[in-house]
């Protein structure tokens, strides 16, 4: 299985902002250009799973209208980390004592108060096994999630057989740039 990912345009937020589950808009015109780029790459007939977050359903409405010939539908599981009561809160202003907690406990501290890492990447898991299975059903080889940095991170370590986050330092740097394209063979 080819899993395509495409990530929403830069978000309308203010720079050190920290917005991961926060529903803010993408610049426009960004968005229409990783639309329009992703158009001209990507194989016809693709099954596409989008966060319902609006960065991401924008991007997914843009593309098929584009690309008419693409199934979509939203799936919740692709949105990013809920980051609890961070969620619009500039990084430079959150508690050191918060960040520690966090790193001390990368997998299961919930920062913020609402999802741990190891919650995101079992609801990415589960979603990545049935959208494998959707594709099987179908016969189709390829497909696409729209979606976020933190989920495209968890795809990347599923992808290397990493199904436990134990610590930070196996987090992934590079979550893929906004407006970005990439595809993953399992």
């Amino acid at each position: 299985m080819k899993l395509w990912l495409l990530r929403h345009a830069r978000p309308l937020v203010d720079s050190g902002v920290c917005y991961g589950a926060l529903d803010v808009a993408a610049d426009d015109a960004a968005t229409l250009e990783a639309a329009r780029q992703a158009a001209q790459t990507l194989p016809a007939d693709l099954l596409v799973w989008y966060s319902p977050l609006q960065r991401c359903e924008r991007l997914a409405q843009v593309l098929c209208g584009l690309r008419p010939d693409l199934i979509v539908k939203p799936e919740p599981r692709l949105r990013e980390m809920n980051f609890g009561c961070w969620e619009g809160v500039p990084w430079a202003d959150i508690p050191h004592a918060a960040m520690d907690a966090w790193t001390a406990d990368f997998a299961h501290h919930a920062f913020g108060g609402v999802e741990s890492t190891q919650s995101v990447m079992a609801r990415v898991a589960e979603a990545l096994d049935d959208f494998r299975t959707e594709l099987q059903l179908s016969g189709a080889a390829q497909g696409l999630w729209i979606t976020h940095a933190g989920v495209v991170r968890c795809v990347r370590l599923l992808s290397a057989g990493i199904q436990q986050v134990q610590d930070a330092s196996q987090w992934p740097l590079d979550g893929l740039a906004p407006g970005a394209l990439t595809g993953l063979t399992f």
